[in-house]
């Protein structure tokens, strides 16, 4: 196999990967290549420095359709990077759905961080809007999870 074809070959990968992960930026490196690839860079860039060639790529997010305001003054924002899991174990009923009453203080879905379940609460009271998170999705500091509609 070509050198080109296998550094497109792994940049192919590494943007699965990416994608697969939800990461907004990724790395490889050996003796001989390094590739880097990121989320929301204009263009793809490409460039060899010295012995070992060192390539840049980039993958497109994907667009949601009319993303929900992030300053909805229900929204329930991550407090930490992690994996989500709205119910309390696998294949229980989850800790809410589209349209349950919630009150303030209530569990809502927990985020796994460093193998701690750490619970994250209704800030107010109301009904569940909108559900923005997937089960077993990682999530990042800040990320909207879900709306509650007071």
């Amino acid at each position: 196999m070509a050198k080109q074809e296998l550094d497109a070959d792994l940049i192919r990968k590494l943007a699965a990967l990416l994608e697969e992960t939800g990461l907004t930026e990724i790395e490889f490196a050996n003796q001989t290549v390094r590739v880097k690839v990121g989320r929301n860079h204009p263009m793809p860039s490409y460039t060899v420095a010295g012995p070992a060639p060192i390539a840049a790529a980039t993958v497109s997010p994907t667009v949601s359709p009319a993303a929900p305001a992030a300053d909805h003054p229900g929204m329930v924002k991550s407090p930490m990077v992690g994996t989500i899991y709205l119910s309390p174990e696998p294949g229980a009923a989850p800790y809410v759905s589209p349209g349950s009453a919630v009150k303030a203080g209530q569990t809502l879905l927990i985020i796994e961080a460093m193998k701690v379940m750490n619970p994250v609460t209704a800030p107010i009271a109301g009904k569940i809007g909108t559900i923005l998170a997937k089960d077993g999705q990682p999530v990042e500091f800040g990320e909207s999870l879900l709306i509650i509609e007071a």
